[in-house]
């Protein structure tokens, strides 16, 4: 019994190391969207009439473009288009790289 305890706490604390160092490099902030694309919506979600959100992680490099997205959630069918409108975004330059979690939103269209 002791043992598995000393077995969970080391691997609690290297998870904890992990995250921190993946943490460190940029930090998180809430710049503002000064251009935002609207994603198109996908011809499969428009007929199975598909709603929801994705949530997606974009590091934004100092001049206020997109170097990078990583999804974080959200249906597989809106994925594509979400991810495709959000490197086209443009935010307020910052004096340095920043990470930013956005949500985009899917609702059907008539």
């Amino acid at each position: 019994m002791r043992k598995a305890f000393i077995h969970l706490v080391v691997i609690l604390v290297a998870c904890t190391a992990v995250t921190a160092a993946q943490s460190s490099g940029t930090s998180t902030s809430d710049r503002k969207v000064t251009a935002r694309v609207a994603p198109v919506y996908p011809e499969l979600a428009r007929r199975m009439r598909l709603q929801g959100t994705v949530k997606i992680e974009a590091v934004v490099k100092p001049n206020g473009t997109v170097k990078s997205t990583r999804v974080l959630g959200g249906n597989p069918v809106l994925v594509d288009a979400a991810t495709e409108a959000v490197n086209k975004w443009k935010f307020e330059t910052g004096p340095s790289e920043t990470t930013e979690i956005l949500q985009v939103t899917f609702a059907p269209q008539q």
